[in-house]
């Protein structure tokens, strides 16, 4: 499957890309693929011999396979929140992070005007990230390349999932009770307890006469976003994420 590389094994040593191989977890049979997308265009002898090419493709490749873990692995939010947790998955500064705490930085064939920066422009350590993809993916197929990317990037989707959709579960439940039950669902105030400065309040979610697991929070919202993700758990059947007892 591998392509020609464009770059040469003496663009860098043998023992800085078996160290490089091992913090990405991936053992290229072409070593010349792995040169190829530790170069940027500044360490290249011309344009066609740096990792602008593999960066094209690992980011459509990137793209494609977050996008089946998102369809697999959320089966009930719909487009508009998978769309929300992919941008943030394959966004740059997301590449970049994953680089950067892989130390990738320091394999980079950067060409003399760049080698003078003291750090590494986040814009580069995304690149990487990318064509190293598409390296991985030359070399060893879709199975390597989807086990580099699920390594990697299956934290980031948690985190992203999180962060763009962990206050969105009241939306999401809405969501699902008008398309399942065409009603709309209300949240119970069951007890509350704690000072005034600092009370805590339990809560359950309700669609028509069916009632779901309380769960308890530090302020209303907060609560029912949390009632609200154990009815999706609870109709899922799935554990309850915030069990109230």
């Amino acid at each position: 499957m591998s392509e020609p590389a464009q770059a040469t094994i003496s663009d860098g040593t043998l023992s800085d890309l078996e160290r490089c191989e091992r913090r990405i977890g991936y053992d290229f049979r072409d070593k010349a693929l792995l040169v190829s997308a530790l170069t940027h265009a500044s360490g290249a002898h011309h344009r066609l011999a740096s990792n602008e090419r593999l960066e094209f493709l690992g980011d459509a490749i990137l793209g494609a396979i977050v996008c089946e873990i998102l369809f697999v692995q959320y089966p009930d939010y719909l487009e508009g929140d998978l769309t929300k947790i992919k941008s943030v998955v394959v966004s740059r500064q997301t590449c970049a992070k994953i680089s950067e705490a892989l130390g990738l930085q320091e394999f980079l064939i950067l060409g003399k005007g760049m080698t003078t920066h003291p750090s590494v422009p986040p814009s580069l350590l995304a690149d990487v990230f990318e064509s190293l993809a598409a390296a991985i993916y030359l070399d060893g197929g879709d199975p390597a390349v989807r086990d580099f990317i699920t390594r990697f990037i299956g934290p980031e989707i948690e985190l992203a999932a999180a962060g763009e959709l962990g206050g969105n579960y009241k939306s999401l439940l809405q969501q699902m009770a008008q398309r399942e039950n065409g009603s709309t669902p209300t949240y119970l105030l069951l007890d509350e307890k704690g000072p005034d400065h600092s009370k805590c309040f339990k809560v359950s979610a309700q669609i028509g006469r069916g009632q779901f697991q309380a769960a308890w929070g530090r302020n209303k919202k907060e609560a029912e976003q949390r009632a609200a993700r154990n009815a999706l758990a609870e109709l899922n059947g799935e554990p309850v994420p915030f069990p109230s007892d």
